[in-house]
């Protein structure tokens, strides 16, 4: 039976906690939806009364320990009605009260009448009592011991004695309490063994053969037989262990499946079914009395022929990582995108390049999401490594690029659009059906510059040259975004169209920035309800256009720089409807490098098919793998292809390559399938600079360093400081006074060693600068050495009325110190709660300084469901005491831990008894693979 109960209710544990809403409203015969306003909380009745529906409306009623008439209910305080029958203090509390003793005093089992305790006497309390089982306090004070069943008390009153009617005695014929215990005995010709307690019958037949030869043969066979038949099950299970038969020739023993019977046809002894081939387990197997139990390594789970072990797939949890997540046999991996960098061994942020010595921009420098940007002075330039500033007059060390440009023209068949980039051009397929195109150099407002009252514009003013910013969202026919090879030529397009009398381009607009990204309509969220409205059909682009007013189109007269910025800003609102309309009638085209694009209604590959993989991504065995760095997606061939000489990639998953920077009158570079900036070639290396940063190059000069490839200048070592030789790469090089340990930096203005702020932390010896700790993160103190010490101090969890779970701050990484988490969980009408507390890691060594409760309200004395401040690996599973949660998690400065992650189902109250059973019966956790699959996330 013990068996069934396992598969029956812990399976029906499991349905319910995997389930969703299961509270449905009924129906009627007719089909129609029958109104419960208890169900849906529309009742009107007071938070502690309970809604009763009845044939045609409903009741209100207080709670036990309320009165009201159910609209409004208060609290009943028993301690004004005779002290609430308590003999010394009666405190009330919400709902209910409680009776307490004075000092010296201990309340008895009618939780109402209190007994004093002696002060010279022992108590139950005090671990020195000496009951060997049972302890009970005295009336009079003092302690009094009892025995458990079976036992009777010794004549020190402490110690308890085993008599005959436990198991009699553990005697296998007669038992026989004396004062020291019981004592064994055997029937007539049977001898007492050594252990004192079996029996074994004596070889009489031999015996009797000697001393009287006149005995037959026969007679003593019948004399054996007659005292084999004088044992019977009915008389102390015929000595059986286990089951006892009544046969012609005397008692049978046997014993049940996973015992074998003993060479003295008694005894039953335990099979370790584990010695012989690992018990047919995968992994370990744990003998058990009359059975065993296979259980698979962490990271693996038991598969219903409770022998095999398969791995846990992870990553098919949402939850488990905040980017990419990777599985293996037995655990995962989480990865974080390009600009991102994991804390919290699961989370990931924002890296702020600018926190180490300025990202290596010369001027300013912007972190961005994912990335940064330099920003150069007004009348300065950024170089083409993106770092360096020049001057605006200088020559570039580079081809100037040519500026993306749009053209919309207006023709028999409506309106098209061609989108011309020749370099600075990126196409990167992020999810599935999606894609971003760039083309150009995305440019900040620098800081001293100054932004008009919509942000469409900045305004320079060194330069006094306008700089607009805007973005339009752009709706498409398509159902899904597919970016595909044009069938026609684009230049043979755009020529035929000047030539051609019926194209009439009414716009030409150059931009410094051009940005689109397309999302199709299953990848944008959907509302509240679920549902997508019929406008939402299709997929969107998102566009962001950057350009500079053009200043030759000021005149002193007629117009000036205001005038010419809101020409500028009336033309491309013009531009942008035209765009608007060759997107709705797919008639816009983009020419990136040599190759052509269109938007298609078909999918080059679709996604959904089986076997086929997103844009960007190529099967490998059966897996969808993005194309690797030095490669781009060529989406004709539908394959990886080196990029070729010239250009490069440092990204996973791309359409194109970037241009390799050529300086004037230089080849270009002839490496296929380079992987970054520096394998174009021709750039000066780590620890030397050139005026274009091209070879031929010089060695930084002693007290200069540079890390990065391709610079014109070098960084000072700072505070007259000098390196130990020229061409210095790090400012470790730098001959500083005194060594800086991790988390520390040295200051060059004080040749001191500084601790790392908080937020910030530094892992190497030796270093000028402390890192910002990635996103929102911060740490516990200052002189932190590494990036888990950065932790977010937000509380975790979705709380939902039927589903949802509460986690501490940076789960699964170790929780911050100093912070305080409240969550509330109310439940619709009639749902109870169930919790589930799959393992908390709370550090007991700091004296309950980190703890977690669950009670009824912030009120300290209110109904208490959960508390604790240790950790517990084993799981444990209950229902609330109360009909709303109050939970609260707080820790304080001294240790750590991973904390918790909590789920939680809410259920039908009607099955309030069925559920405490389960979760109350000890068998629930007995078995360590429950205890697995009840660790697993919900």
């Amino acid at each position: 039976m013990g068996a069934i109960w396992a598969a029956r209710d812990f399976c029906l544990f499991l349905l319910l906690l995997n389930s969703r809403q299961s509270a449905a409203l009924p129906e009627n015969r007719g089909g129609t939806v029958v109104t419960d306003p208890c169900a849906e909380g529309s009742d009107g009745c007071h938070i502690d009364a309970i809604c009763q529906t009845t044939q045609s409306s409903y009741k209100c009623t207080c709670r036990a320990g309320f009165k009201g008439d159910g609209k409004h209910c208060e609290d009943v305080d028993e301690c004004k009605f005779n002290n609430g029958g308590c003999q010394h203090t009666c405190v009330n509390t919400m709902g209910s009260y409680e009776c307490r003793c004075k000092d010296g005093f201990f309340l008895s089992d009618n939780q109402h009448t209190c007994i004093h305790r002696s002060v010279e006497g022992l108590n139950c309390m005090n671990k020195e009592h000496g009951c060997a089982h049972i302890c009970k306090e005295t009336p009079k004070g003092g302690v009094a011991c009892e025995c458990r069943p079976g036992f009777e008390l010794a004549k020190n009153q402490r110690g308890c004695i085993l008599t005959c009617i436990h198991g009699n005695g553990g005697c296998q014929h007669t038992c026989e309490d004396t004062e020291h215990g019981p004592i064994c005995k055997c029937h007539p010709r049977y001898t007492l063994q050594a252990d004192q307690r079996s029996c074994l019958e004596r070889d009489e037949a031999t015996a009797e053969s000697v001393d009287n030869n006149a005995t037959t043969f026969t007679e003593v066979d019948k004399r054996v037989k007659r005292r084999l038949l004088m044992e019977m099950c009915a008389v102390n299970n015929g000595g059986c262990d286990c089951t006892c038969k009544d046969t012609s020739t005397g008692v049978r023993c046997s014993c049940p499946v996973g015992f074998t019977l003993q060479p003295d046809g008694k005894t039953c002894k335990d099979i370790d079914e584990c010695e012989f081939n690992n018990g047919g387990c995968d992994h370990f197997c744990r003998n058990t009395i009359g059975s065993f139990e296979c259980n698979c390594q962490k990271g693996f789970k038991l598969l219903t022929d409770e022998r095999s072990c398969q791995d846990i797939d992870e990553c098919f949890f949402e939850r488990t990582c905040d980017h990419t997540c990777v599985n293996s046999p037995g655990g995962f991996q989480c990865l974080c995108n390009k600009g991102y960098t994991m804390y919290g061994l699961a989370h990931c942020g924002d890296i702020n390049e600018c926190s180490v010595n300025n990202a290596g921009c010369e001027h300013i420098c912007e972190n961005t999401m994912g990335g940064f940007e330099c920003v150069c002075h007004p009348g300065y330039k950024l170089h083409w490594n993106k770092k360096d500033c020049i001057e605006t007059e200088s020559l570039p060390p580079a081809k100037s690029s040519t500026k993306p440009t749009l053209n919309c023209s207006k023709q028999e068949g409506g309106d098209r659009c061609f989108l011309t980039c020749q370099s600075q051009f990126h196409i990167s397929s992020g999810t599935e059906d999606s894609y971003t195109v760039t083309c150009g150099v995305p440019l900040p407002c620098p800081t001293d510059f100054q932004r008009d009252n919509n942000g469409l514009y900045c305004l320079g003013q060194a330069s006094g040259v306008p700089r607009i910013r805007t973005t339009a969202t752009f709706r498409s026919g398509t159902a899904k975004c597919n970016l595909k090879r044009s069938q026609e030529k684009l230049k043979e397009g755009l020529n035929s169209a000047h030539s051609d009398s019926r194209f009439l381009f009414t716009e030409n607009v150059q931009f410094i920035f051009v940005s689109l990204r397309c999302t199709s309509s299953g990848q944008r969220p959907r509302s509240r309800h679920g549902r997508k409205t019929s406008e939402e059909d299709g997929s969107s682009i998102t566009a962001e256009f950057v350009l500079d007013v053009n200043a030759e189109e000021v005149t002193a007269e007629a117009c000036d720089m205001n005038c010419v910025r809101r020409r500028s800003e009336k033309r491309l609102k013009k531009t942008i409807r035209t765009l608007r309309k060759s997107i709705n009638r797919e008639q816009f085209h983009l020419h990136f490098a040599g190759s052509d694009y269109e938007l298609g209604r078909s999918l080059v590959q679709p996604a959904e098919l089986p076997g086929h993989c997103v844009a960007g991504q190529v099967l490998v065995n059966r897996k969808c793998v993005s194309c690797s760095v030095g490669t781009f997606y060529d989406i004709n061939l539908g394959r990886c292809m080196l990029c070729p000489a010239g250009t490069y990639q440092d990204e996973e998953g791309q359409m194109s390559c970037e241009v390799c920077p050529v300086p004037d009158g230089r080849e270009i570079s002839k490496v296929v399938g380079a992987q970054n900036l520096s394998e174009c070639g021709g750039q000066c290396p780590p620890g030397q600079y050139s005026q274009d940063g091209f070879v031929p190059c010089l060695p930084c000069p002693l007290g200069t360093y540079q890390p990065d490839v391709g610079r014109t200048t070098c960084f000072p070592c700072g505070g007259n400081l000098v390196t130990k030789h020229p061409g210095a790469v790090t400012f470790q090089e730098c001959e500083t006074k005194v060594q800086c340990s991790p988390g520390h930096f040295y200051n060059t203005s004080t040749h001191r060693c500084i601790r790392c702020p908080m937020g910030t932390y530094q892992g190497e010896f030796g270093q000028n600068y402390c890192v910002a700790c990635p996103g929102n993160t911060t740490t516990d103190f200052d002189g932190s050495t590494n990036i888990m010490q950065c932790k977010n101090r937000q509380c975790g969890g979705e709380l939902g009325d039927f589903t949802g779970y509460i986690e501490s701050p940076n789960y699964p990484g170790n929780y911050p110190a100093n912070v305080e988490c409240t969550w509330t969980i109310n439940p619709p009408p009639k749902r109870r709660i169930l919790i589930v507390v799959p393992e908390i890691y709370l550090p007991i060594e700091d004296e309950c300084g980190d703890y977690l409760v669950m009670r009824k309200s912030s009120l300290s004395n209110s109904v208490t469901t959960y508390e604790t401040c240790q950790t517990y690996e084993r799981p444990i599973a209950f229902t609330s005491r109360s009909k709303r949660l109050w939970i609260q998690f707080r820790s304080n400065e001294g240790n750590s831990g991973k904390g918790f992650q909590v789920p939680y189902v809410t259920y039908d109250e009607d099955y309030q008894e069925l559920i405490e059973d389960i979760v109350r019966d000890g068998r629930l956790y007995a078995s360590e693979n429950h205890q697995e699959i009840l660790k697993v996330r919900l």
